[in-house]
């Protein structure tokens, strides 16, 4: 006899109409084209990478001669690839840190504390997304001509790199709105500070948006040429937006070789993507769940 406690689930299986089998192919087939269409740069591009400079000039998109030479070659001391990287990951975790910092407490200002001008300070922020950060060159290269540290600083560089940071923070303060307010006034009737509910509470609560705000920090800066290319022209602190740039500075650029370095950019931004897509999805979807 079957337990009353056991469930058991019966599928019906219903077979497709012709009309119904025609509707699920033909999405089936614009599902494959669309991807198909969107993975062609991509695999132009790896392709290219793989080709030499006299085969890249031929119609075919998969070259005659494989060689990965061209990565070998990226690496070398003559192109500097390693170099390039290890300027940009320090510029862009040093921007993405300190950006972590100020949006947390402002964020957390704006969201859950009351002050004269918020709503005004708030207007501010979007007001400054309103002008392109490339406005700020000529003021900022004018300064930093005229002080010693200003050209040629990777900390220089991530502290101007820094100041954009207002969008992080609504994006900060959109999250923390949705955290109810019942668990901070608990929190303040058990005699806690409001450093304390910041610290113990909020914090904790945060640290998926934080995680999201890091990434996104990380790449605006690990993409990053204007400012890059504006405050440092030696060769041995060039980041790799601006190094790419370089295989296009001559008369003859060489695009095998600027491809096999695409690849290469490319590649820790979809490792690290893939390692942390868990916090991003819970971050984004629990920033836009209000109470």
């Amino acid at each position: 006899m079957m337990s009353k406690d056991k469930i058991v689930n019966i599928e019906y299986k219903r077979k497709l109409s012709q009309r119904e089998k025609i509707e699920l192919n033909l999405k089936r087939l614009f599902l494959i084209c669309s991807l198909l269409i969107l993975m062609f740069p991509v695999i132009a591009i790896i392709m290219a990478s793989l080709s030499t400079g006299t085969s890249f000039m031929q119609k075919n998109i998969i070259p005659d001669s494989i060689t990965f030479s061209n990565y070998i070659k990226a690496f070398s001391p003559q192109v500097g690839f390693s170099k390039w990287m290890i300027n940009t990951t320090f510029v862009a975790v040093v921007v993405a840190l300190i950006q972590l910092v100020l949006t947390f407490p402002a964020a957390y200002a704006f969201s859950k504390l009351k002050f004269r001008g918020r709503n005004k300070w708030l207007m501010f922020l979007i007001i400054l997304q309103m002008f392109p950060s490339s406005m700020t060159v000529p003021a900022i290269l004018s300064v930093a001509y005229k002080i010693p540290f200003g050209m040629d600083n990777l900390l220089f560089l991530a502290l101007i790199l820094c100041a954009g940071s207002a969008y992080n923070i609504w994006l900060m303060k959109g999250f923390m709105d949705g955290i109810p307010n019942e668990l901070e006034e608990a929190a303040r009737i058990d005699g806690a500070t409001t450093w304390q509910v910041f610290t113990k509470i909020i914090l904790p609560l945060a640290k998926s948006m934080g995680v999201v705000i890091f990434f996104f920090a990380f790449i605006a800066v690990y993409s990053e040429f204007v400012f890059s290319a504006a405050l440092v022209k030696n060769k041995n602190l060039l980041t790799l937006v601006v190094g790419l740039k370089s295989f296009t500075a001559g008369k003859l650029t060489d695009w095998p070789m600027y491809s096999a370095c695409s690849i290469l950019i490319s590649v820790p931004l979809a490792a690290i993507f893939v390692a942390i897509q868990k916090f991003i999805s819970k971050g984004l979807v629990a920033g836009a769940v209000k109470e």
